[in-house]
């Protein structure tokens, strides 16, 4: 897949698709602004993959072929721009709150209480693992007929995925527990499993942590271990991000105040060492403020593409302006974290009121 530049816009939980996940006109306002402001490629806000199953709301459904056609309309606007689209998908786990869940049932690797809701899962059997796999490989597929670019796996941030690759969440004495190799096999499956029935031209992605940033926690060189066997198996790209909600300020999304460019790319040195280690591309997530952090990494390391959140929702138009019409004055976001307060991700959603 070629890209117009090395800018993207990772995924952002936009909380305004409809009560049963399908989009709305506001959200395809929000993704046309988007590809208008000249981005490489924009990754959807995270998806959910069964009715009922979402772990936020306002989500973006894709449990059903009634979203292909939907899903067309969005493409075919991010398509007009120039710009490339992939979408999110993933499962909560138990940092779901239960209000989100239609039937109340949470799925967990095991039934021990999440670090920082409490929330208990039931602990998922062989049979749910297969269920789940096939969700999310039927949803692939409707995602390639809805002219999607690809899909990306949201294995990060403490939701299900990520609490399988943990070893406080995974306490599983079966195939899917115990040695990294064995917590991360439900991912291999996964991506086996969607490679297989999509094919080889259609892009297959994984948003990652490089750790946890907790005591009992997914660390750096797990998450090394689990990159590199993905690319063996041909995944195409690896967005490296990092931190569970129990983390804190370490989170991917929490650190406020980058007010200078030391602060910036806070997760730059994990994934310099996993771009030093694997031949695919890595994506760096997190804290990118200023078009000059960005050249001077793609400089000096091999990581290749740069995501950002919160300055798109500050100004989705920033990439046109420091590419485009040559200001190259640093973002307008402050890291106020007001995007990630219960009312919504004000910045953006206001501009298009």
């Amino acid at each position: 897949m070629k890209l117009k530049n090395r800018f993207i816009r990772s995924a952002t939980w936009e909380n305004l698709a409809d009560e049963k996940g399908h989009v709305t006109e506001k959200l395809l306002k929000i993704y046309q602004k988007l590809a208008e402001g000249q981005l490489g490629l924009i990754i959807t806000g995270c998806s959910y993959v069964i009715e009922g199953e979402k772990e936020h709301p306002g989500m973006m459904g894709i449990y059903n072929d009634c979203f292909i056609e939907e899903y067309k309309k969005l493409t075919e606007i991010v398509h007009s721009y120039g710009s490339k689209i992939v979408l999110q998908f993933g499962y909560g786990g138990s940092q779901t709150s239960r209000k989100n869940v239609k039937n109340g049932t949470i799925w967990g690797p095991s039934a021990v209480p999440e670090m920082k809701t409490g929330i208990i899962a039931r602990e998922m059997t062989k049979k749910d693992v297969k269920i789940l796999i096939k969700a999310f490989v039927e949803a692939a597929l409707r995602a390639k007929s809805a002219n999607f670019d690809g899909v990306q796996i949201h294995a990060g941030h403490g939701y299900l995925f990520s609490q399988f690759l943990n070893p406080y969440h995974n306490q599983r004495i079966d195939k899917y527990g115990g040695s990294i190799k064995n917590r991360a096999r439900i991912l291999f499956e996964l991506y086996d499993e969607i490679r297989n029935k999509a094919g080889k031209s259609f892009l297959v992605m994984i948003k990652i942590n490089c750790r946890d940033f907790v005591e009992k926690e997914f660390t750096f060189e797990e998450s090394k271990y689990v990159c590199k066997e993905l690319a063996k198996r041909g995944i195409d790209a690896i967005e490296i991000s990092g931190g569970i909600k129990a983390a804190n300020e370490l989170s991917s999304s929490g650190r406020k105040n980058i007010n200078t460019r030391k602060k910036e790319a806070y997760f730059k040195n994990y994934a310099t060492e996993i771009a030093q280690e694997i031949e695919i591309p890595i994506i760096l997530v997190g804290g990118i403020r200023s078009i000059q952090t960005a050249e001077n990494i793609l400089k000096e390391t091999k990581i290749s593409y740069f995501s950002l959140c919160r300055p798109l929702l500050a100004e989705p138009g920033l990439i046109k302006r420091w590419l485009i019409e040559g200001n190259r004055r640093k973002s307008k976001c402050i890291s106020c974290n007001r995007c990630r307060m219960p009312e919504g991700n004000f910045c953006i959603y206001n501009q298009i009121q």
